[in-house]
């Protein structure tokens, strides 16, 4: 298990280890072209290909992507039932491609409302992959962060029946992405600059990047800005630049 960034002062590597993304603007994309949001959707698992592949290539060992959070079901239905259609796609067409290519994926979220389907596919999509160790994908489905900090209170409790004070590194175990350390950078795409729910425990110490991009648009240049972004930043996680000058000397 990864200690937090708030207990201890982590690593920092040139490349994030860890990259968490908001894949938001598929919808505006294809409306702007006067085609169905469907046809955004559609492009945006394109994109979901390129970054992927861009990862492995660069070095990160994490890549976090937010596919349908809790409150998406708000969402129109027809909208919600194509979505949930184009998951199941991707997972027909994308798994063994992953697999072959040493790719592990994860997927997290409460997925007790998806179609007991999708949750087979699921489950046989991360024991298939469970040994890969190139990079790991997790995609974030029907989740959100305060039900992740909520969950993972709940299984805490319940493992330290009469007691009545807790620690981070006791919740820590228990959160859905305990097998991952923190993101080094958060990417948000499509205009927005809120972290709308996504990983909230776990982005305390993040690096935050907005773009105006729409998430059909994000190529591997663009993620190459981000890293350089990323890069050009001091991460003293609560200390003094003379501190974090002295470590790097």
């Amino acid at each position: 298990m990864f200690k937090s960034s708030t207990t201890a002062v982590p690593d920092t590597p040139a490349v994030p280890r860890h990259i968490a993304i908001i894949m938001d603007g598929n919808g505006r994309w294809a409306t702007k072209r006067l085609l169905p949001r469907v046809a955004g959707h559609v492009k945006g698992v394109e994109a979901v290909r390129g970054i992927v592949e861009s990862c492995v290539l660069r070095g990160v060992e994490y890549l976090t992507l937010f596919a349908f959070s809790s409150e998406n079901w708000r969402r129109p239905a027809d909208e919600v039932s194509l979505l949930m259609r184009l998951f199941v796609t991707a997972l027909e067409r994308e798994v063994s491609k992953m697999h072959a290519n040493n790719i592990r994926l994860k997927v997290v979220g409460d997925l007790s409302r998806f179609d007991p389907k999708l949750q087979e596919m699921i489950a046989n999509a991360e024991r298939r992959t469970a040994g890969n160790t190139r990079l790991t994908v997790t995609v974030c489905a029907n989740y959100g962060g305060r039900w992740d900090i909520m969950q993972a209170t709940g299984k805490m409790v319940q493992a330290n029946p009469g007691v009545t004070e807790f620690t981070e590194e006791m919740l820590a175990p228990h959160l859905a992405m305990a097998y991952a350390p923190e993101p080094d950078l958060f990417i948000r795409t499509g205009g927005e600059e809120r972290i709308s729910n996504f990983l909230l425990w776990q982005l305390a110490y993040s690096e935050l990047h907005f773009t105006g991009t729409f998430w059909p648009d994000f190529t591997p240049e663009a993620l190459d800005e981000a890293i350089a972004s990323f890069q050009a930043r001091e991460r003293r996680f609560g200390q003094t630049s003379a501190q974090v000058a002295k470590k790097t000397n």
